[in-house]
This record gives C-alpha cells, structure tokens and sequence, in this order.
C-alpha cells in the first residue's frame, strides 16, 4: 500500500505541458504525470514517487503506484529533495575562461549567466539566488542581461537575482541608492552588497534595510565578519526584518576567538540572520578566503546554508558550482554529519531563499535529486550520474560510464564495463 496517499490537485502551475519518454529525457515530459519508480530513500526504503501538477502525489513501496504514460526508472538511484543554490555570482561566471578583460556587454553577461544556471542545473540546484553588481561600469546592463536569463530559464530553473551595489553613503552614494531603487523597480528581487567596501559600513546597511522595507524584499549582504561589534551593529539593526537577513561567507568568524565568535553567533541567532558559507572557495564580493565556522554557528541556532561562491571568475577560476561538493567538504573538512551537510545545500539553502520545504512525501513540491548510489556518504563521496526533477519533471540528466579495460584482474572480479560490444575500454577500434 502507499506510504503517502495522493493528495487534492495542486493550483501551482506544472510548467511544460509536453510528452515525456519513459526514459526520462529532459524536455520530453508532461509535467502533470510522472512516476519516479523504485528509488532508494535515505531511510532505506525503495517506493515509487507518483508526481502530478508540480507536487509530489503519493509515495508508496515499490510496485505498489499504477503507472502513469511517463516513467523514469530509478533503480539503483538515491532520491532526495533538489539542492538549491543560495550564492551565485550570475555577472562574472565563467568569466575566466575567456582571453583579455572580462567583458559586462550585455548579451555577454546574459550569455554567461545562463550557462552557468544551467551547469548548476545540471548539478541539482533547481533554484538559485544570484548577486549582480549595479552601478559602476555596468550601470543596469549586468542586471537587465540576469533578468534576461531568469526569463530564459523560466520552466528550467528558479534564477532569482541580488542587486549589489558598491557605495551607498556620502555624495558619492547617491547615484548607486538611486541606481539601487532602479534594479527593484526592474526585477530584482533581493537587496545586497559589500558594507564593508562603502566608508561607512552602518550607514550602508541602514540604506539597504530602508529600501529593503520598503519594497519588501529579503537582504543579502556580502561580509568576511572579522569585525564582530559590525556585525553586532548589523544584527540589531536587522532583527525582526520581514522576510529576511542573509550574510555571507563570513569567513572572518572563523578566525576570531571562540569566546567572541561564540557570542557573536548567538547575537545572529537572537536576529534571525542566516549565514552562507562558501566551502568551494571565495567570491567576487568578498577578498578574503576561509569558511564559516559552521559547527558553532549550527550550535548557536543560526540557520547556516553552504553555496558555491565563484563559478570560474578570477576569484575562482576552477570553480565547480556544485552543491554536492559544498555538502562533500563540509563533512569531509568540517565535520558534519553527512545529512547535515546535505541539509546545508537542500532544507536550509531552500529556507534562506524564502522557498517551501521539500520533503519526499505527498503534498510537497517535486523538487528532486537522483544520484546513482545508495547511501548519503556514497553520493556525497562519487556523485557522478544525476536526475533532477523540477517542478515534476526531468529538466536535466548526466549520466557517467566507468570502464575497465579486459584484463585477467577484471575478469576475476567481474569489474563493469559499458563500452562497445566486444570491444573493451582503451582498446583500439
């Protein structure tokens, strides 16, 4: 029998109303009926996830869900809620990898933005919270091109988009506040920045919560927090903001004495602040390396999300966007437990983007990952082949071959191989 029983339609929309093959190909489904057969949960049971109008329907043992048109076989997969992506940097992405200076043409940036949603896309990150200067060189054009890219990965993925001015205060301030105003009225979502960058930190952070109140709109602010009576300041004057105060990376906590970043992470606490944390490496909105101290913050109650950070920028240029290594080096380096880790990319990464809970049970959003593999150590350690599953249906799918070449050894022990027939890897055609 169904573990969970299917549940009254949904209103939200399903997206794509296409056909999808039963093999699960990215683009080819219809969004209202789906069914996810025999997966592994991280509880170890194997069900089958029935999935209609964006939601999960019903969750029942394997076999146990009559089968819809649209099938995607997932023996063998471990099935968990999509990790999201809570600190991207949409205008410099994959700047590294050109010749010459970075170029913040408009079609450019758009270009890169939404390649570099979609790598993460690839990765699992259905949603993705993106911090675009404005002001500057760029003026509005690095934010119209992400808004370009939000609408262009409409249906694939969630892109919502940070304006982040660099000087608020003083004579010169007055332009990026007025500029600041304009990123909202045009689409941006999230208010953010560097205060530590303008000549006066707290009047910056009184100039984003006042056009944050305004507007409505969650903060996210950039900060390295080696300054703990700063960030004190900054909790006092965010508690109780509606919908929200994220920080990041906060790498600088790390390196304060433990009484005082101890009292200084339960002051975030008292404020209901969250903190990102970039395990992957730095960003472009901050100079300095190093990772939150995310045990003691954890210990002191303050919600802690792990993101990615540089995407190949020149304060990264190899890095990967991938929520799984964010969640395989804080187990590995910082030692969390592999479903905290988890957590840090998928539940808290979800709850500071203001998005509903995803669990694998009816009534939530089908919002999924399938890993090949079937442990949560494993998949963090080789995570390799992946579904992902947003808002009901494939929207991408990596697949990854292991092959050995034939030899005595692996014969013996019956190694895998998945090349041409009759032909074995490394051999010549």
């Amino acid at each position: 029998m169904p573990d969970s029983q299917p549940q009254p339609p949904h209103s939200s929309s399903s997206g794509s109303s296409s056909s999808s093959s039963s093999s699960g190909t990215p683009g080819r489904g219809n969004a209202s009926d789906l069914l996810l057969c025999g997966a592994r949960l991280t509880d170890g049971r194997t069900v089958d996830v029935r999935l209609s109008g964006g939601y999960i329907e019903a969750v029942g043992t394997a076999g146990s869900l009559t089968a819809p048109t649209a099938r995607v076989d997932l023996a063998g997969y471990l099935l968990v809620p999509a990790p999201a992506e809570p600190h991207a940097h949409a205008d410099t992405a994959l700047s590294a990898d050109g010749d010459g200076p970075v170029s913040y043409e408009e079609q450019e940036v758009q270009r890169r933005a939404t390649e570099a949603a979609l790598l993460q896309l690839g990765h699992g990150a259905t949603a993705l919270r993106a911090h675009v200067r404005v002001g500057d060189v760029q003026g509005l054009a690095s934010m119209s091109a992400a808004l370009h890219a939000r609408r262009a990965l409409r249906g694939l993925a969630e892109l919502s988009v940070v304006a982040m001015p660099r000087v608020l205060t003083g004579l010169a301030g007055a332009d990026g506040l007025s500029m600041l105003r304009d990123a909202v009225k045009m689409g941006a979502s999230v208010i953010g920045g560097c205060p530590d960058l303008d000549p006066d930190p707290t009047g910056y952070v009184e100039a984003v919560l006042e056009v944050a109140s305004e507007h409505g709109c969650p903060v996210d602010l950039h900060t390295d927090g080696e300054d703990p009576a700063r960030l004190a300041r900054l909790a006092a004057m965010a508690g109780g903001l509606r919908p929200g105060v994220t920080l990041g990376p906060c790498g600088g906590l790390g390196r304060l004495p433990s009484e005082v970043a101890t009292r200084t992470a339960d002051q975030l606490a008292a404020a209901g602040v969250g903190v990102v944390c970039l395990p992957q490496g730095g960003c472009s909105g901050v100079d300095r390396r190093g990772t939150a101290p995310v045990r003691l913050l954890r210990a002191a109650g303050v919600r802690v999300a792990a993101g990615s950070g540089a995407l190949r920028d020149v304060s990264n240029p190899v890095g990967r966007g991938d929520p799984l290594e964010a969640a395989y080096l804080l187990a590995s380096r910082y030692g969390l437990r592999a479903e905290d880790a988890y957590d840090a990319v998928s539940a808290s990464a979800r709850a500071v983007l203001g998005l509903p809970e995803v669990r694998v049970e009816a009534g939530f959003p089908a919002e999924l990952l399938a890993v090949r593999g079937d442990r949560l150590e494993g998949v963090l350690s080789l995570a390799y082949s992946r579904i992902v599953v947003h808002r009901g249906r494939v929207v991408a799918r990596t697949s990854a071959v292991r092959e050995y070449c034939n030899t005595a050894t692996s014969a013996a022990l019956d190694l895998p191989r998945q090349g041409r027939q009759g032909r074995a890897a490394g051999e010549p055609s």
